[in-house]
């Protein structure tokens, strides 16, 4: 198999050099830790959840192919992988998809939200309308950056597109949810844990250095790992946008029919 061409427009930059940082198995601040290296250390029903994550993926059953293929794209621009070799990216579709078939919710949904199954459709569609509606085409044929200014546009809460979806579901609403879910299948995955030093579980054996914060033995001293944001990106500036996301600003909306 011929090695995947990284587009150098779509890695993290090292700040000194203004190189692209070439992918990597690990990438992070803990270098040459494996969470999984305990895994001796843990009992029967720990290992064998974890082991999981890594070794079977769920198939693909709420989804439909071009569905999936849609989904996986917006979940590259909000997670991007593009510092992790590609055998060694983490998948985060297959969770939500296991999910929704199953009906699942995270235990509540807001009155101003539809089930998740139908937001995920519905938010399919209001995204290929933005893409339309900015750039004239749909979501999965633009280049990146353009993909970027779409969902950056929602995560604004400010889509020029799709009106009569939004009546339906609150943007902001939809964003956090798309977020949450990338976020819980991400930092579920033993690679993710690698990656921000977390030891992992610690039963029965239990941690032991809790009082100075140091690095428990099987652990490694956090490294700096500098980076800014792909030329490709639309997220590189840093900004404030938690007023996006306040209980207040939702209410007003939502009065506002926004």
């Amino acid at each position: 198999m011929t090695p995947e061409v990284p587009d150098t427009a779509l890695l993290p930059i090292d700040p000194d050099s203004g190189e692209p940082i070439m992918p990597r198995m690990q990438p992070g601040y803990y270098s040459g830790f494996s969470t999984l290296s305990q895994k001796p250390f843990w009992d029967d029903a720990t290992r064998k959840i974890v082991l999981e994550r890594v070794e079977e993926q769920e198939p693909i059953r709420f989804f439909k192919p071009a569905q999936a293929r849609f989904w996986t794209t917006v979940f590259d621009h909000l997670i991007p992988q593009t510092d992790r070799i590609a055998e060694h990216r983490i998948p985060i579709l297959p969770a939500l998809d296991k999910r929704l078939f199953l009906g699942r919710t995270v235990g509540y949904r807001f009155e101003n939200m539809p089930h998740d199954r139908d937001v995920y459709l519905l938010g399919m569609d209001a995204i290929d309308q933005e893409a339309k509606q900015q750039f004239g085409g749909g979501f999965l044929s633009l280049p990146h950056l353009q993909q970027e200014l779409v969902l950056k546009a929602i995560h604004d809460g400010k889509p020029k597109g799709a009106a009569d979806i939004w009546k339906r579901m609150s943007v902001h609403r939809f964003w956090q949810q798309i977020m949450q879910d990338a976020i819980d299948a991400y930092y579920a995955h033993p690679w993710a844990w690698d990656e921000i030093g977390f030891g992992g579980p610690a039963y029965p054996r239990a941690y032991m250095r809790l009082e100075r914060g140091e690095p428990e033995p099987w652990e490694v001293t956090e490294q700096r790992y500098a980076w800014v944001a792909p030329s490709h990106a639309a997220s590189g500036e840093s900004e404030t946008t938690h007023e996006f996301h306040t209980e207040a600003l939702q209410n007003r909306s939502r009065r506002k029919g926004i």
